[in-house]
């Protein structure tokens, strides 16, 4: 009997469409709800953004609400990749304020449709009233904030660039508060320029003449 002919090799499977990847799904769930909240933002919005279906997100993410809380999560950390080396770096104080703003301010303006403002004020803020896990992760990054400013002025006072009576503590106070206005603002759409003048006059408030 003649050989079988051999069997045509199957057509290799197409790999996933990048948007199924974790990593980009997860940017772009972030991207939503930066922009809408947590209420606002519906799971077809998340399908449509990220190209799963409900099945394909429950699966790689769990529900909304853990989806959520991931998305928050991605921003703490990006956030905090994005200034980590200002604040350690060594540098004259009013140089390391004019950074860790300016780069708030990039992201804070960040956004497709208009500037989205910071994810802790702007969204999960509301999101912690009602859920113990949110509202401890908003805690964390709120003392995080405060902390990594305290270590800079402490140094500061070191230095000498500060006057003798100030209280790292309170300036670092200071410094978040100054962060979390530019970031309502800055959702409300205030112009960077005018931005930039409330963190100049900020930083000579905290900073003065040692």
């Amino acid at each position: 009997m003649p050989p079988k002919a051999a069997s045509p090799p199957s057509p290799k499977r197409r790999g996933r469409p990048r948007a199924y990847e974790p990593d980009v799904a997860l940017g772009k769930a972030l991207d939503l709800f930066r922009k809408g909240g947590f209420a606002a933002t519906s799971l077809d919005d998340l399908s449509a953004a990220t190209g799963m279906n409900r099945p394909s997100l429950y699966g790689a993410f769990g529900d909304k609400r853990e989806l959520y809380i991931k998305s928050y999560q991605r921003y703490r950390d990006d956030a905090r990749a994005a200034s980590l080396d200002i604040f350690r770096q060594e540098m004259p104080i009013r140089q390391r304020l004019a950074r860790i703003y300016a780069v708030a301010l990039d992201i804070y303006l960040s956004g497709e449709s208009g500037p989205r403002g910071c994810f802790t004020v702007m969204t999960a803020g509301s999101e912690a009233v009602a859920d113990p896990e949110i509202r401890a992760m908003v805690v964390d990054a709120l003392l995080q904030l405060d902390r990594a400013f305290a270590n800079c002025f402490r140094l500061a006072k070191e230095k000498g660039e500060l006057r003798e009576g100030a209280d790292p503590e309170v300036l670092a106070q200071l410094a978040s508060a100054t962060i979390h206005t530019i970031a309502i603002r800055a959702r409300a759409g205030v112009p960077r320029e005018e931005l930039e003048a409330i963190v100049n006059g900020a930083i000579e408030v905290m900073v003065g003449k040692a």
